[in-house]
């Protein structure tokens, strides 16, 4: 039951996703922070990543920003679908982050740095994007 309601919801919020690529937002001048802390990767895959990646690349946002945080750094490092798809929205534009004492606290600030993400203090940096209006945070 539950496989069953998880592949519905994937599949109707992937349909909502390719109804929404052939409008173009108007105005679309705001900033998107999605704060991703799951060690879930279907919820990075089918969720995160899929509105992150598109957010960018269908210009729902002018800037695009996922922020690695808690467990997701260790998934982050370890598993290759989603090192890819990291890559992917990378090549896309989005501007990847991760908090540096998060990912020290696994032990992998080292490789998210291999993989090209901008390990730092994120405190201060988060703070800023919940404060600033020009930024809309999402949260998974």
């Amino acid at each position: 039951m539950k496989r069953a309601t998880l592949i519905l919801f994937a599949l109707t919020l992937s349909l909502s996703v390719f109804a929404q690529n052939s409008e173009k937002m108007e105005n679309s001048t705001n900033k998107l922070a999605v704060l991703w802390t799951s060690d879930d990767p279907d919820l990075a895959e089918k969720m995160a990543f899929m509105y992150t990646y598109n957010a960018k690349r269908q210009g729902w946002f002018d800037e695009v920003v996922l922020v690695i945080w808690g467990p997701s750094a260790k998934l982050a490092s370890e598993n290759q679908m989603i090192q890819d798809y990291l890559k992917k929205m990378k090549e896309a534009g989005v501007k990847i982050e991760a908090c540096l004492y998060c990912a020290k606290m696994y032990g992998v600030d080292e490789k998210l740095k291999e993989l090209g993400v901008d390990v730092k203090g994120m405190g201060i940096p988060l703070s800023e994007y919940l404060k600033d209006d020009r930024w809309k945070t999402l949260s998974l």
